[in-house]
């Protein structure tokens, strides 16, 4: 619920108006003493037109307009943007309280998909990860996830067609603002839930929590081995949720659900990249109804992980294929522009 807001000039993120339903801004436009129609003005010009402030919508008596003049609907800053020659914009977004995060815009000839975060930073610490690497910060509140979509919008001036929770953070340790998210993304930004995907690198019951919402999102596990003991090595919360456990829940919610799993992994030379590893994955995801999205590495300074070439990619993808795993390999896009995830923003940090 939106509370009530007795003076313009100070705001708290519960006050944010991004991310609120038509009902809620109905609610808050009447504890404001305008009349219900407002409501919905109010919604359209923050999910249609894209408005940064009450100031902006016309609509409005300008008087009122005034009044909340200093008022934030819950928008972010742009920061910075890094733009790729195939057309990918990745973006520094400042927040409220100075914080940093990633959204990044990714254009092909038919659709507009977003990625965005859901925490700055994140706990995690995945060994290849250069969000991991610096560390965590906070979540994410729901506006905050929302105003990602509407600023790519805005920027693209074209209609996001698909959403992806694979920027920062680890989306099931922020399940509640994850799913406000996902909410307003569908119901009041129009995006369709089978649209949406949620990637997790997998939180004990957090799967089942998913699956019990009936979201209708794809959901997309962050895998990157093919026994436990590598993605030991690569996942430092591996060691408190086996791989064993970890795949049972993922067949509990393709049960509970009717909807396959996609499974990520990233491919780094020689430490998953063998035939050997894409057999034992074979055999790990027999009789699953799944996907497996290959995820060649984008090296980042940090470590010393690198890309596979083209023949190991090739290999591990025909391996795969000879024994009935559905497998696609991600096309890498902006990879001249600090590709990998949070390597914009390290980079930014570092230097200020």
């Amino acid at each position: 619920m939106i509370q009530p807001i007795t003076a313009p000039s100070t705001q708290t993120s519960d006050h944010a108006l991004v991310g609120a339903s038509l009902a809620e801004l109905t609610d808050w436009v009447r504890q404001q003493g305008q009349p219900t129609y407002r409501g919905q003005q109010l919604h359209q010009w923050i999910y249609q037109r894209g408005a940064r402030s009450l100031t902006e919508i016309s609509v409005f008596p300008k008087q009122w307009r005034s009044q909340f003049a200093d008022f934030s609907l819950g928008r972010s800053e742009i920061h910075h943007e890094a733009r790729s020659i195939d057309g990918t914009i990745k973006f520094l977004l400042r927040l409220s309280d100075g914080q940093i995060v990633e959204a990044v815009g990714i254009p092909t000839d038919k659709r507009l998909t977003v990625c965005v975060s859901s925490q700055v930073g994140c706990p995690m610490a995945c060994d290849f990860c250069a969000t991991g690497k610096g560390g965590f910060k906070r979540n994410l509140e729901r506006h905050e996830i929302v105003d990602q979509v509407l600023t790519v919008q805005e920027v693209f001036q074209q209609r996001v067609s698909n959403i992806v929770f694979m920027g920062m953070g680890e989306p099931l340790l922020n399940v509640e603002n994850v799913l406000g998210a996902v909410r307003s993304i569908n119901e009041d930004i129009g995006i369709g839930r089978r649209l949406i995907t949620i990637s997790t690198v997998g939180i004990p019951g957090r799967i089942h929590r998913l699956a019990d919402q009936h979201l209708q999102a794809t959901l997309a596990v962050s895998l990157h081995a093919s026994n436990q003991a590598v993605r030991e090595r690569l996942i430092p919360s591996a060691r408190q949720y086996p791989l064993e456990a970890l795949l049972e829940e993922c067949r509990e919610y393709v049960r509970l659900t009717g909807r396959r799993v996609t499974f990520e992994y990233i491919l780094l030379a020689g430490v998953n990249d063998c035939r050997e590893h894409a057999i034992e994955l074979a055999e790990q995801l027999r009789g699953f109804q799944s996907h497996v999205n290959l995820i060649p590495y984008n090296p980042i300074s940090e470590v010393d992980y690198q890309r596979p070439d083209q023949r190991r990619i090739d290999s591990f993808v025909k391996s795969l294929k000879e024994r009935h795993i559905a497998v696609s390999v991600r096309r890498t896009r902006g990879l001249e522009a600090d590709a990998a995830c949070g390597q914009l923003r390290a980079s930014f940090v570092k230097a200020s």
